[in-house]
């Protein structure tokens, strides 16, 4: 199944301040949504095979484009989605789950799964992106979130699918726990 894109949205966060104190060098977030067809809206489907094609499809395209927009390497990645009300949280589930992180890993030389968060809502729902470490989940310093919208998506039968990727850790973290420094020799995750 291609899929049939009617919007693309993305957004870029520059963070140069945090805490009143300057961040150095300013730490960048972006996120890709792609507003999609739902072509299960509205009925029942039992092999949900095509939208797992679609995930991976999608991932491909939204990592290229993520990766562009945020100009350095990617240090954290998260994914969400929106249903609309004609679909099932199952429909986007079957996107982002079984292969959607394949090519984002592949084209960043991650090991880790990508956190994600699901929801059914209407145009201008607000969907919280969870952001971990690209290597390993367990990297506290670059535990994270970032939130999209698009204004007019999903309709009923839309999903919005997104993927969310920074350049670092949070800003002036300082709570303990591993860190990316900590993976230096530590042996790749299984995902």
């Amino acid at each position: 199944m291609k899929a049939t894109v009617r919007r693309w949205h993305s957004q870029i966060e520059e963070i140069e301040y945090e805490g009143g104190r300057r961040v150095d060098p300013p730490h960048r977030r972006v996120i890709v949504a792609a507003v999609v067809a739902n072509p299960y809206a509205g009925q029942w489907q039992d092999d949900l095979s095509e939208l797992i094609d679609l995930g991976e499809q999608l991932s491909a395209e939204l990592t290229a484009r993520a990766q562009a927009l945020l100009g350095n390497p990617v240090r954290a990645f998260g994914k969400a989605a929106i249903v609309g009300s004609a679909g099932e949280i199952e429909h986007v589930s079957a996107v982002v789950h079984p292969r959607f992180g394949q090519p984002l890993r592949a084209a960043t030389d991650g090991a880790a799964l990508l956190q994600s968060i699901k929801k059914r809502g209407g145009p201008g729902t607000v969907v919280d992106v969870p952001l971990s470490h690209y290597r390993d989940m367990a990297v506290r310093s670059h535990f994270d979130s970032t939130s999209v919208m698009v204004p007019d998506a999903p309709l009923p039968d839309e999903m919005v699918i997104a993927l969310a990727v920074a350049d670092g850790p949070r800003a002036h973290q300082r709570i303990g726990g591993k860190t990316e420094a900590d993976l230096t020799n530590a042996p790749k995750e299984q995902s």
